[in-house]
């Protein structure tokens, strides 16, 4: 990857649905060279996909949390599973330190987090403990390139 690359993977995290002419203008190179870019840097796994990017309180998940989770030895996998398919988990990664998962957690209100945290995930039978701590507000590199 070389520097254009690396301002065209900005340009599209900024805004995926960015025209290839309008990627080409920005980054000042030919349309056909951005076509050609692009087609090769998702060719190559460096771009992965597009999705839209919600704003959490407007899609009614007012409440976010961090979770820890202290799982069995060699359960990951298992686990893992069976995180990915509750629908307020919107990430999940193993982690070193003292815990070994951390998730962050979307809930409309209190009551729809207490009962992730407290009857879901501790439901699944190689999670061991678990700790949340509550998201009071949030920033991330792409919402600064989009101001």
């Amino acid at each position: 990857m070389d520097d254009t690359d690396r301002q065209i993977v900005e340009a599209l995290r900024a805004d995926g649905r960015m025209s290839m002419r309008a990627l080409a203008d920005r980054i000042h190179v030919s349309r056909a060279s951005a076509y050609a870019r692009v087609a090769r840097l998702e060719r190559d796994g460096v771009i992965t996909g597009y999705a839209a990017l919600i704003d959490p309180v407007r899609y009614g998940y007012a409440l976010s949390a961090y979770v820890y989770l202290d799982i069995d030895q060699r359960s990951w996998k298992s686990v893992r599973r069976q995180l990915l398919s509750m629908t307020e988990v919107d990430h999940v990664a193993l982690v070193s330190g003292e815990h070994d998962i951390l998730l962050r957690v979307r809930a409309s209100d209190a009551v729809s987090l207490r009962d992730v945290v407290l009857t879901r995930l501790q439901e699944i039978p190689e999670v061991r403990s678990t700790q949340t701590v509550l998201i009071f507000e949030e920033a991330t590199p792409v919402q600064e390139l989009r101001k």
